[in-house]
C-alpha cells in the first residue's frame, strides 16, 4: 500500500495537473503583477502578497504551451519549492483530492506537450481521468531559482 497524498488539482488548457497540498501555501485570484526586465519570458514579474514579494511564473509559458488570456477562473498558486516561495499562474484551481501514491505511474516522455522532467508521474484517477503530477524541483531549475531569488525583496 502506498501513502495517501492530498493533492490540489489545477488546469492548463484541457489537462489536469496536481501539486501536493503540503507544497502549496495559498491560492490567490489574479492580481496586479509588476513586470521585471531581463527575466525569462514565462516569468511574469512579482506580486506583493501581504508584504512578501513573490516571483510569478506563467506555467503555460514554462511548459511551452500557448499562453492564453487570464479569466475569472485564472489563479496564482503560491508554492514553496527549494526553500523559496513562487507563484504559478494556472487556468483554474478548483479541487483537492486524495490519491494513493501507488496509482502514480512514471510519466511518458511528453504529456500534453510538457517534458517528462517537469513531471513526477501520472496518476490514474479513473478510466477517463488522468492527473499529471508536477515535479516542483524541476519546474524551477537551479539557474532559474538563482535568477528568481534576485527578484525577491
Amino acid at each position: 500500500m502506498g501513502e495517501e497524498l492530498k493533492v490540489i488539482v489545477f488546469k492548463l488548457g484541457e489537462e489536469e495537473y496536481g501539486i501536493e497540498v503540503d507544497k502549496v501555501q495559498t491560492i490567490e485570484r489574479m492580481m496586479p503583477i509588476t513586470r521585471v526586465p531581463k527575466t525569462f519570458s514565462f516569468v511574469k514579474g512579482v506580486i506583493n502578497l501581504r508584504g512578501v514579494v513573490i516571483p510569478v511564473i506563467d506555467l503555460r509559458g514554462r511548459f511551452g504551451l500557448p499562453e492564453s488570456e487570464y479569466t475569472d477562473q485564472s489563479r496564482i498558486i503560491i508554492v514553496t519549492a527549494n526553500d523559496m516561495e513562487v507563484g504559478f499562474i494556472v487556468d483554474s484551481a478548483n479541487d483537492v483530492i486524495d490519491i494513493n501514491s501507488d496509482i502514480i505511474d512514471t510519466p511518458p516522455d511528453v504529456v500534453g506537450g510538457v517534458k517528462a522532467k517537469y513531471l513526477r508521474g501520472v496518476a490514474r484517477i479513473s478510466e477517463e481521468r488522468l492527473l499529471v503530477m508536477l515535479n516542483l524541483s524541476e519546474v524551477l531549475n537551479r539557474s532559474e531559482i538563482i535568477q528568481l531569488e534576485s527578484l525577491e525583496g
